[in-house]
Order: C-alpha cells, then structure tokens, then sequence
C-alpha cells in the first residue's frame, strides 16, 4: 500500500509540474533562392553555431524542422543564400512561435515569422513604442554604410554614417521615430562592398542591437 501511495505522489507531481519549454520550430524558405547554410544560437551567446543543414542544402519552396542544441527560447537564425546573400533574424522567442519563415509574400525579400499574423504584420509596442536603439557592431569587419529605417517606411533613407566608418566593437544610437510600429530593417555595407541586410528587427524591447 505504501508503494502504492508513493507511486501516486509521484504521479502527481509530474502532472503538477510544468511542461518544459520547447524553442523547436520549421525553417522555411519562401525565397526564390536556394539556402546554402542555417546557423541557430542563442541569442545570449556572441557565437554563431553549426551549420544545421550539414552536407545538405533547403531549396526554394521547402521547410526543415530545427531541434536547437540548447534550452534557451531567445535564439538568433542566419542563413547564407546560394546567391552569397546573407539574411539574420535576431532575438526570436522560438518557444511562442512554430515557424520562422525567410521570403513570402508581402516579406520582400527579408525574413517573416509566422505568430498567427500576416506577414509584414506592426511588431507590438512592449516599452512605449519607442524603437530607438544601440546599434553595435561586432561583425569583425569595418561597416562603412549603415541604412535604418522603420519596416513600414518605403526607402532606407540615407547612410547614418555619413563621412565615416564605423569599426568592430564600436556602437552608433539611432533614434527612430515613435509609434505603433516596432520592427526595423537594417542595410549594411561593409569596407569590401560586401551587404547584409535584416528585415522586420524588434526593436522596442531592446536597448541594444548586436550586429555578428
């Protein structure tokens, strides 16, 4: 009988327990674009993993599923296109959502997450709306044009460096305007003409943007 009550308990507490969190998601590529590579790390972690894709490659139109090597739920994704195109998707609760989707439409040519809204759907505003930020460079490389804008804004408008450069290590504040809209896209140009772009960044829950 003892046993038996001590199996119970047991039960019991495991039913009682929560579920552990899950940061699995679908990798889809809704570009026309065959992806070469897909790193996923933690966003706490200043370095890039693994390919994930290994010897293979996710052609045009296709999705894998991606069981991270880690716990955390904030994750950062980076693919490598075909093309030599670099796309980054930074800071991603992948415990809330199931896909993280680059291309589509109505996406352009950035990456969307799929949450239940469209793509190209306002990021809410978590801390006033302001997305106003650090942008950090630890990309290793001299970033010699920087483009900013809001993702609802229709031009990149001009290079927020101006005359300069801007080192590896060192930090720009870029003020953005206000309101409802807390996604940010992101254009950089670094000293061997080489671009990367991210689209749709959160930005309002966030001080600082680490650019890798």
């Amino acid at each position: 009988m003892r046993a038996l009550i001590v199996a119970l308990a047991l039960l019991a507490g495991l039913a009682a327990a929560p579920a552990e969190a899950q940061n699995r998601f679908w990798l889809v590529n809704n570009t026309g674009d065959t992806i070469q590579t897909a790193q996923v790390s933690a966003s706490r972690l200043s370095n890039w993993g693994p390919d994930i894709l290994g010897s293979g490659v996710l052609p045009a139109g296709n999705r894998v599923y991606v069981t991270p090597n880690f716990g955390d739920c904030m994750l950062d994704v980076r693919v490598t296109y075909a093309s030599g195109r670099e796309e980054t998707r930074m800071g991603l609760n992948a415990c809330s959502i199931n896909t993280i989707a680059f291309g589509g439409a109505g996406a352009g040519a950035g990456a969307s997450v799929s949450m239940g809204a469209g793509a190209g759907a306002s990021v809410a505003a978590p801390r006033g709306g302001d997305p106003s930020f650090n942008f950090v460079n630890r990309s290793g490389q001299v970033i010699r044009e920087l483009y900013i804008s809001l993702s609802s804004q229709s031009s990149w408008g001009s290079d927020r460096l101006g005359t300069s450069v801007m080192e590896p290590g060192q930090s720009l504040y870029v003020r953005l305007p206000g309101g409802s809209s807390c996604a940010a896209d992101i254009r950089v140009v670094y000293n061997n003409g080489a671009t990367a772009e991210r689209r749709g960044v959160e930005t309002c829950s966030r001080t600082d943007v680490v650019w890798r």
